[in-house]
């Protein structure tokens, strides 16, 4: 878990980029820092891992103060994913992949093998990869690469600056997947810096909403839709989003039984917040490849809801939406 309290960012300038905010990412969650240029997404995001220092308050990690830690340690336990990709373009994939492991110490058999693993993760053969050079890869590859080699050394951390603004739509769409069902998998903590809401309510657990050093709103994409806190939120959000939100069916309303679901094991679901629509609740299920979704309000279980149960939905508003054409 990741906590920030109280945390002030000033420059030598008089800037005033952080305004004292307070923060919590949970483990295992990916969480997105959003808002307009300059709002301060990225001088928080850097506080985590020391490439910038805070001006006053404390940044917590698993509980432990990151200003009593050593900086080079601290980076080598946290993923860095950046815009730029920043692979180092005399190295191959298998080398640049493999370079945190190899300065922690792995053995060869050991980061070697975790290079197979993470290629195969995002579909790049390799052998038909393992000894390329990144200029020898597309746009989409390079990043792919600068993804996992974030992951290679097992992070339990993972900072990612934009990752995916520079490609195109396609390749953007294709990786947002592609970090969705990773994260699914793997579980991490994430804090992913974007500017883009659409990108933020695909990927996210939770959004930050931040105007001028300071954090507007904290809340899932669901809540962040149904309940904007503010005017601001709201126009960043977009009222054309809004308003196709209040149009869709939630999981609330179509919860099949509330008592039964307190029998499921829990390796048989999945959780959602209770004002998901069901086109959300259908993606999830997908991802998740499990027969059940727990529905989830103010914290606590409220009810379940089928696989059968949203796809008959899904079907039933796609034939309203055929009618009303």
């Amino acid at each position: 878990m990741i906590e920030f309290k109280n945390v002030t960012k000033v420059y030598e300038d008089g800037t005033e980029a952080i305004k004292g905010i307070n923060l919590t990412i949970p483990k295992g969650k990916l969480v997105a820092l959003i808002g307009p240029s300059g709002c301060g997404k990225t001088t928080t995001m850097k506080m985590i891992n020391k490439l910038i220092s805070p001006s006053s308050g404390t940044i917590l990690i698993n509980g432990k103060d990151t200003s009593k830690t050593d900086e080079v340690e601290l980076r080598r336990n946290i993923g860095y994913v950046i815009q730029r990709i920043g692979l180092l373009p005399h190295m191959t994939i298998e080398e640049n992949i493999s370079l945190i492991p190899r300065l922690k110490g792995w053995k060869k058999e050991q980061y070697e093998g975790r290079v197979d693993e993470l290629l195969n993760l995002v579909g790049l053969d390799p052998e038909v990869y393992r000894k390329r050079y990144p200029l020898e890869l597309s746009g989409g590859q390079q990043q792919r690469v600068g993804v996992i080699r974030a992951l290679a050394a097992e992070p339990p951390i993972i900072l990612m600056d934009e990752p995916f603004s520079a490609l195109d739509p396609i390749s953007r769409e294709q990786l947002q997947d592609e970090l969705k069902s990773i994260q699914n998998a793997i579980h991490k903590t994430i804090v992913f810096v974007t500017h883009d809401i659409d990108e933020a309510l695909k990927i996210a657990d939770e959004i930050a909403v931040m105007r001028d050093g300071e954090i507007e709103q904290i809340a899932t994409p669901s809540e962040l839709l149904s309940q904007p806190a503010n005017e601001f939120v709201r126009a960043f959000i977009g009222e054309d989003r809004l308003n196709a939100r209040q149009t869709q069916l939630q999981v609330i309303d179509m919860m099949e039984d509330n008592t039964n679901y307190v029998h499921y094991e829990e390796s048989e679901y999945t959780s959602i917040p209770y004002d998901a629509t069901v086109q959300e609740a259908a993606r999830v299920l997908l991802e998740a490849g499990k027969p059940y979704l727990m529905v989830i309000k103010d914290g606590k279980k409220t009810g379940s809801v089928t696989a059968s149960g949203i796809l008959r939905a899904v079907a039933s508003e796609g034939k309203k939406e055929a009618r009303s054409v």
